[in-house]
Parts: C-alpha cells; structure tokens; sequence
C-alpha cells in the first residue's frame, strides 16, 4: 500500500435512479413475512419508505410491534434480497415512530391472508374495542360470521384465536392495532 491510497471502499455506491426505487419496491413484494409467508413485508406495509442515499437503497421500515421476534430475521430477509438484486450495502433504518398499524395492511395482503385461512383486520386501528364495540368476525373458510372467540392469542400475539360455529374450523384472527 502506497501513501495516499484508500483503505476502504464505498461498498458499490452509485448514482440511483427512479427505476432503481421501482426495482427496489419489487423485490420487496417477494420478501415475505416468515410467520405468515404468504404476505410481503410490502402487503403488511412495514417497509414505510424506500429511497437513495449516499449511493446506495435506503429503506425505513416499521416492525408490527416493537417487540416482534420476527424483526431481524425480516430486517436480514430484505437484506439479503435486495444484495441478490444487485444493490450494494442496502441500508436499513428501523423507525418505531409513527408505530406500524393494521391499516397499513394492503387490500392485496387482506386477500392473502383470508386466502391462506387467517381473517384479516376488521375494521379500523382507532381502538373502538376498547369502547366495547367489537365488528363481527368472519371466517376466512366459509365467510360465515357466526364466529366466536376461543383465546386472546393464537399463533402470535399479534393474532387471535377464533372458531366458526357453521363450519366448525378454528381460524386465527389478526388484530387490529
């Protein structure tokens, strides 16, 4: 090594463009959450942002709760795809504030969810449960919404357990929060 001569690189900073954001965006929509792998971390609208900065992606993303177990894994899964597409050093911000509710949910991850036999958020995150108003909770395998609620946690405990009377299969609720 020679006087002068740079120890570290830029890690593959370069110039982004708008369609470096688009292509960004789209693999996303392939990162699936892995405790219900049928919706992206796109569908559940916990990648808040995506952009370019210093040279590389920049993404601002929004765990469910900040506790969820799953948050590194997903924070390493979107890592590690956005690298197999080609984007050097991505960048991760976790932003807790303002907090990731079920409204971030997309009609596309809705129908997902319900597809793959979990009844997705009903209503709005405005808390009017804890007014005691609670919405009728459909089963995802018949659509019926003679439901009844087994346990305040099923799976997760962003989810709870519920039971249709009419088909008799138990189905896990995701909340609204």
């Amino acid at each position: 090594m020679q006087p002068g001569e740079l120890i570290t690189s830029d890690q593959g900073a370069r110039p982004g463009s708008s369609a470096d954001i688009a292509e960004a965006w789209a693999v996303l929509a392939e990162v699936m959450d892995p405790e219900v792998p049928v919706v992206s971390v796109v569908d559940l609208g916990i990648v808040r942002e995506v952009g370019w900065q210093q040279g590389h992606v920049h993404l601002v993303v929004t765990p469910t709760y900040s506790g969820c177990p799953a948050t590194e894994v997903i924070e390493d899964d979107i890592r590690q795809a956005l690298e197999q597409a080609g984007f050097a050093a991505p960048m991760l911000e976790r932003r807790l504030d303002p907090a990731w509710n079920t409204d971030l949910i997309t009609e596309q991850g809705r129908e997902r969810l319900r597809a793959y036999g979990i009844a997705p958020p009903v209503g709005s995150s405005n808390k009017r449960s804890l007014l005691g108003e609670t919405e009728a909770i459909c089963c995802p395998q018949c659509s019926s919404s003679n439901t009844e609620l087994l346990s305040q946690f099923g799976s997760t405990a962003c989810k709870a357990l519920y039971r249709c009377r009419d088909c008799l299969e138990p189905f896990d609720y995701f909340k609204c929060i």
